[in-house]
């Protein structure tokens, strides 16, 4: 069974992940969906300056979430807990959660911009959610497996 500090350890480099996962992908939305293809922005139901404005604090809050959750890894490195199977399903974790809520949350239902708009945009609502789903599903595998060495520890406690 594990002792209070190792589930500390544990659930810190889970979120370290979804932080950084969370504010990774953000940035990568941010960049290249408003950026440089120009097809929406955080806030497409006004005008142009609203969307750029939402957009900038859009950026903003990617960038807090990247260094918090990089700030955690550098703890946790520095203590020796980085654990990193853990802290990857949490970035995955993160990742597909924040794609999944874009995707149905602010594209669906509050409809404050779809991903692009085209005539076919569920094409582009089918892929970005399923591929949403898949990570976010890769990231909990990761999160739950045990990994060879915990199972290595377990078999030496044991014996």
């Amino acid at each position: 069974m594990k002792n209070n500090n190792d589930k500390e350890v544990s659930r810190r480099n889970m979120w370290s992940g979804i932080l950084f996962g969370v504010g990774l992908i953000a940035f990568i939305d941010e960049t290249v969906f408003h950026q440089l293809l120009r097809w929406h922005h955080f806030y497409d139901k006004s005008t142009t300056d609203v969307g750029l404005i939402s957009d900038g604090i859009f950026h903003a809050f990617s960038w807090f979430a990247t260094i918090a959750g990089l700030f955690l890894f550098a703890d946790l490195r520095r203590r020796n807990g980085l654990i990193f199977q853990r802290w990857l399903g949490g970035v995955l974790l993160g990742i597909g959660v924040f794609q999944l809520y874009d995707g149905l949350i602010q594209h669906k239902w509050m409809r404050i911009h779809q991903i692009r708009y085209v005539d076919n945009v569920i094409v582009y609502d089918i892929i970005w959610n399923v591929s949403a789903f898949i990570i976010l599903l890769i990231g909990l595998f990761l999160l739950f497996r045990k990994s060879q060495n915990s199972k290595l520890k377990e078999k030496t406690a044991n014996e």
